[in-house]
């Protein structure tokens, strides 16, 4: 607390909805990743942002902020799973694969999810293609569909599923690619047909959530709503009453009425906070194994602490820095997402 006052306005602390709350009390502002993500891109009088999230997200403030900020991550251990299933020979090994069974451009358009490197979203920027998060996934799909027939989407495979159910569109119109198996595990008929590669990638959380937990909660909670993450699997989502980012998450909950029963199916820290601060309602996880998300867990008071006292000396440490052209080719990705808005 001493360091962030003598730090002042030169300073902006940026927590993600997912950080004990050891962290988030220290947060200039807080949210989910695309919250933050236009947070960062607003913020153009503050000199250092400290990023209390994962490595993609401080990557992404990095691209969207000005050259003369710098964009500082306290532990550059705090990566996402999700993230690295996608790797960027994999995932342009793909995207050659694909493309070259047809003629002529515009076939597939890429969409890569926040929760990917900065290559990634780069390599979507110069495709044509989009980033999205869980708030705007529909409308980025929108985005694509108008401009090509089919979509790549990348890494988590929930989330791409989700999205498509949601938006009509058949199981038997998206197929899952592999990274691990020749063409994806795909024949190149199997490309040709469907509408939307989904990337064999997931969340390591949202994916303990099940049906079986959501009935039992139904069981023990007579009247109880039950709101889970789009990252669930497909079966989860729709044994769910709503799904939502969370941003979306927080606001349902937050506007609730007095006396009503939440059970949630997201990352813990996130659900203990909304108990905390909702005292008239019940609010639990869905999980009753205690699971929170571990790399971003990472992000120790201790490693805030560190890098706020290294400012005070004059140092810059755990620095952010995309390179060219992976900077530019990325930002055109944003730039597209935000302008979808969500």
């Amino acid at each position: 607390a001493e360091a962030r006052a003598a730090l002042g306005t030169s300073v902006v602390v940026l927590g993600h909805h997912y950080q004990r709350e050891d962290i988030i009390k220290y947060a200039d502002f807080r949210g989910d990743s695309y919250k933050l993500s236009k947070m960062a891109a607003q913020t153009r009088d503050t000199r250092f942002i400290v990023f209390c999230g994962v490595h993609f997200m401080a990557e992404t403030a990095d691209i969207l902020t000005g050259r003369e900020q710098s964009v500082i991550l306290p532990n550059m251990a705090a990566g996402c799973s999700m993230a690295d299933m996608a790797r960027t020979d994999d995932a342009q090994d793909c995207w050659d694969q694909i493309t070259s069974l047809f003629d002529g451009p515009g076939e597939f358009v890429p969409i890569t999810y926040m929760n990917s490197t900065a290559a990634i979203k780069a390599l979507c920027g110069r495709n044509g293609g989009i980033v999205c998060t869980s708030s705007n996934a529909k409308q980025a799909f929108e985005w694509a569909y108008a401009r090509g027939r089919r979509v790549l989407f990348l890494p988590d495979q929930h989330l791409g599923r989700n999205t498509g159910v949601k938006m009509g569109m058949p199981l038997e119109d998206m197929v899952l690619w592999s990274p691990f198996r020749q063409m994806g595990g795909l024949t190149p008929d199997q490309v040709r047909r469907t509408r939307l590669i989904l990337w064999q990638g997931h969340c390591s959380v949202h994916t303990r959530f099940t049906v079986e937990q959501i009935s039992q909660a139904r069981e023990k909670h007579p009247g109880v709503k039950v709101i889970v993450h789009p990252e669930c699997t497909m079966e989860a989502v729709n044994a769910a009453d709503m799904n939502g980012s969370t941003e979306f998450i927080a606001r349902t909950i937050e506007s609730a009425p007095a006396g009503s029963v939440w059970g949630i199916g997201t990352e813990i820290n996130l659900v203990n906070r909304l108990a905390k601060e909702n005292p008239d309602k019940t609010v639990f996880c869905l999980d009753p194994i205690v699971c929170p998300c571990a790399t971003m867990y990472r992000i120790h008071p201790a490693y805030l602490l560190w890098v706020l006292e290294g400012l005070m000396a004059g140092l810059i440490i755990n620095k952010i820095s995309v390179p060219e052209p992976t900077r530019s080719e990325a930002l055109l990705a944003l730039e597209r997402m935000l302008e979808v808005g969500g």
